[in-house]
């Protein structure tokens, strides 16, 4: 599932990719998209570093990269414990000053990346929480000052009545949800057709939405994003 919105001018596509190989098709048909936001991407083994401290060396871990694009993810030497998300942003946005901030949200599955425009400095940030919510959780119990976030988004693996009307409950994380939302000062936007984002393989599980868009209050007006069905 996809999302495709434009906001302040930048094309921005975010995808969950389940861990299967198609980063490499996003690359070949989106490339126009500015910035991508993926998760549960695919990590493989590349090669075998020397290492002073482990005879038998160190393993090289990585994703997919393109010419074109800057790939923002933390380093791992484990794909077993590697980040599930990860962000590219593409060369032609280099002015924008793109930096990764792993001392800001120091947890494996949260991505957070600023840049500059008329000296101002604004912040994206990427998230998967797993269905036990260790990412969310996460958010709950730390307190951050950062201010001018202008996109929160991912897969948050909440399945709730508010943002699917085919579901009949409410989960008790939505409101921790919108709490941290609210606290770095971001709305939740529903996409512009009403599509579902997670469509199971299990009879016993209805297909839902588990991926969502918030944005910072004062630029609600640039969101027009949508879904591409699978």
């Amino acid at each position: 599932m996809a999302f495709e919105y434009n906001f302040e001018g930048y094309q921005k596509i975010l995808q969950n990719v389940c861990k299967n190989l198609i980063i490499n098709m996003i690359f070949e048909t989106q490339c126009f998209f500015n910035i991508i936001f993926i998760q549960e991407p695919s990590w493989s083994f590349i090669y075998l570093l020397s290492s002073l401290k482990n005879s038998k060396g160190k393993d090289l871990v990585g994703v997919l990269n393109h010419p074109n694009l800057i790939t923002f993810s933390r380093n791992t030497t484990n794909i077993s414990d590697s980040s599930r998300v990860i962000t590219y942003i593409n060369i032609r946005l280099i002015s924008l000053y793109f930096s990764s901030h792993n001392n800001i949200f120091n947890y494996w599955d949260i991505s957070c990346i600023s840049f500059v425009n008329c000296s101002l400095v604004y912040f994206l940030i990427n998230i998967y929480s797993d269905s036990s919510q260790l990412a969310l959780k996460y958010l709950k119990d730390i307190e951050v000052d950062i201010n001018d976030i202008l996109i929160m988004t991912g897969d948050f693996n909440i399945r709730d009545c508010s943002w699917n009307l085919n579901f009949c409950f409410h989960s008790i994380y939505k409101d921790v949800l919108l709490n941290i939302a609210n606290s770095f000062y971001l709305e939740m936007f529903e996409s512009t057709n009403h599509v579902l984002t997670k469509y199971s393989n299990n009879q016993q599980e209805l297909d839902s939405v588990i991926n969502l868009m918030f944005f910072r209050l004062t630029s609600l007006k640039y969101d027009n994003h949508s879904i591409y069905p699978d």
